[in-house]
């Protein structure tokens, strides 16, 4: 199936590992010349450019979208908000700071609203598409992970704000929510399997099995999963899709 994606250019944040770095590869795979912002990024075949950014900073997501249009001539057709990270809270709300809070909230909601505020420009000059990578506990709150929730939440109601702006000129906004995914985030040395293991006596084994136990599919989705409905969202077969969420998660959220 054609997406219509071959010759266009993307810029993804958080582009380095895990489903940043698949979403790259995937859009690269299609002929999307793609910039892969990152903290520490990496260099990569095909037509990607690695660019080092740090979204904890205003200055830092404006920079960035600079240099990506720079390197791309000028035209911005795809945004991917993709960065983002997760702290388990096993000590409770009580043990969360306002340094805590303000360093989620920073790379989990603001990074996304900075990058897109200084992307829209091209963005709506070449009516593009962003996909904005959120998760389930938007819509599926965890106290052991109450800030993330919370500001992935903040991140669904902005998209979905943002969409009604400026649909009505050509620029198309949709987010994914992905449960938990087979990433170092969850999986990896301090990831969240081992964090809460640690701090509840369990294995991060268990508590990867945990995570998936309630789920109809019970395994954890992979990367290159959630970065082929990036894909489709942002090519041209998804013209007239906005303002929606796509959760993948194997069935992990049971309501409507």
């Amino acid at each position: 199936m054609d997406l219509g994606l071959s010759g266009k250019t993307a810029l993804v944040t958080g582009a380095s590992r895990g489903i940043g770095l698949a979403i790259v590869t995937a859009l690269a795979a299609e002929g999307v010349r793609v910039v892969a912002g990152a903290r520490n990024p990496v260099a990569l075949d095909g037509p990607v450019h690695p660019v080092r950014a740090d979204l904890s900073t205003a200055d830092g997501a404006t920079s960035l979208v600079e240099e990506a249009t720079e390197l791309l001539g000028g035209r911005l057709d795809i945004l991917v908000n993709n960065v983002g990270g997760v702290h388990p809270r096993p000590h409770g709300f009580r043990s969360v700071t306002d340094d805590d809070w303000l360093e989620t909230l920073t790379i989990n909601f603001l990074a996304a609203v900075r990058v897109t505020r200084a992307a829209l420009p091209p963005l709506l000059a070449a009516r593009g598409a962003v996909v904005t990578i959120g998760s389930v506990n938007a819509a599926l709150p965890d106290p052991l992970v109450i800030d993330y929730s919370a500001a992935k939440a903040a991140l669904a109601s902005f998209t979905k704000s943002l969409s009604k702006e400026v649909g009505p000129h050509g620029v198309r906004v949709n987010t994914i929510s992905p449960g938990p995914v087979a990433t170092d985030l969850w999986l990896g040395a301090g990831g969240v399997a081992e964090t809460v293991g640690g701090a509840l006596a369990l294995t991060p084994g268990q508590v990867a099995e945990g995570a998936v136990a309630g789920t109809s599919t019970g395994r954890f989705t992979r990367p290159d999963e959630v970065a082929d409905l990036v894909l489709l969202l942002a090519g041209d077969r998804a013209g007239n899709v906005t303002g929606s969420d796509f959760v993948i998660d194997g069935g992990l959220v049971t309501t409507l």
